[in-house]
């Protein structure tokens, strides 16, 4: 089935071969494919920031995210994601000397090398930088958006500790500039945090949402307004954000008629595909109810209406 993808980071799609060939150009010979994947073993959502930020000292040049990206884009094509809008976090990658425009520009160029590829771009303003980093990064990235396809911006990071509120000014901007508007809210922290990316960033997306479930206006409001969920059932399994998939929002989101899309998240560091989180919903979903679903990520993506009436083409197909 032909698919789109709305919630995935480009830094955590990295294959592991391709993975593994930046550590060798970084020229760290310790690290090799078994010590890769151990490390791709979480005891929690703070160890899994942990080895985020482990893996990404190795992206440390924009050779190098050239080649990181080509290996992703040629993984979403074999996968059959037609349409996808991936984050990047130029604010990671500061310590290399790499400045969030020239960064953008490279995902760009990696990405437009695989013939079929089709990747617009949404930054990560990562809100563990602050607000005043935040709006920095956002007029930086800015600077090259039409040049790089960016189209969105969100906020990833550590929610309980940076509440959207502090981030309303940047948003604020960024929507009138033009930008769609997402943020990381309900995944580990609770139904407050998505009340307030809807209320103070007002933000057209939720990144996974899950925990709205802990608040039924909550929930009746998301399927009443239609906003869309950017679940990630996997990533939440392998982080311990929920226990098990039997115990998953997902099939209370569903039922309660929210528009809920399914993604991977960080399909390397959690050893999934987009194939495989559908195979997830089969468990319990028929193949109309999958098709729905797949359907809301199309309607809830940000390509132009032309583009949208071509992927509805071929779900059809």
């Amino acid at each position: 089935m032909p698919k789109v993808e709305l919630h995935l980071h480009l830094e955590g799609a990295v294959p592991p071969a391709a993975m593994l060939e930046a550590i060798r150009r970084h020229g760290d010979d310790e690290v090799d494919a078994r010590v890769l994947a151990d490390r791709y073993v979480f005891r929690d959502f703070a160890d899994f920031v942990d080895t985020w930020v482990w893996k990404n000292r190795y992206l440390d040049s924009l050779a190098t995210i050239e080649y990181v990206a080509e290996a992703v884009a040629a993984e979403l094509v074999a996968h059959r994601v037609v349409y996808a809008e991936a984050f990047f976090s130029p604010t990671d990658f500061a310590e290399h000397g790499l400045a969030p425009q020239e960064l953008a520009l490279a995902w760009r160029r990696g990405l437009d090398r695989v013939p079929g590829s089709d990747v617009a771009l949404i930054v990560d303003l990562v809100r563990d930088t602050g607000p005043d980093r935040v709006a920095r990064t956002f007029d930086q990235v800015r600077e090259v958006a039409e040049e790089a396809r960016i189209v969105g911006v969100g906020i990833g990071g550590t929610e309980d500790r940076f509440p959207p509120a502090l981030f309303q000014p940047v948003y604020r901007r960024a929507r009138s500039a033009g930008f769609h508007l997402t943020a990381h809210a309900g995944e580990t922290a609770g139904p407050p945090s998505v009340w307030s990316a809807l209320r103070d960033l007002g933000v057209e997306r939720i990144g996974h949402g899950v925990r709205a479930v802990e608040d039924p206006d909550l929930v009746r409001f998301l399927a009443d307004t239609r906003v869309p969920l950017e679940v990630c059932p996997t990533s939440n399994l392998r982080t311990g954000v929920v226990s098990h998939l039997d115990r998953h929002p997902v099939w209370e989101l569903i039922a309660a008629g929210c528009a809920v899309t399914v993604n991977t998240d960080d399909p390397a560091m959690f050893g999934c595909t987009l194939d495989g989180e559908y195979e997830l919903l089969a468990c319990r979903l028929d193949d109309g109810a999958i098709r729905e679903v797949a359907g809301a990520a199309i309607e809830a993506s940000w390509a132009a209406e032309p583009r949208r009436v071509e992927l509805r083409r071929l779900l059809e197909t």
